[in-house]
């Protein structure tokens, strides 16, 4: 897999990282958010990609 597609997404509330993902640069400009299950905060969460 190119790591050039891939993306980190963290947790907003406990700022870990829990997932990896990729996504097309070339069409998407703005980071994504994700509502995703956050194994620390036991809860589902929003997710923001980091660099």
């Amino acid at each position: 897999m190119s790591q050039d597609n891939m993306i980190k997404l963290e947790c907003t509330e406990c700022k870990r990282v829990n997932y990896f993902s990729r996504k097309n640069k070339k069409t998407i400009k703005n980071r994504l958010e994700l509502q995703k299950h956050c194994p620390f905060c036991a809860r589902h969460t929003v997710h923001k990609e980091t660099k």
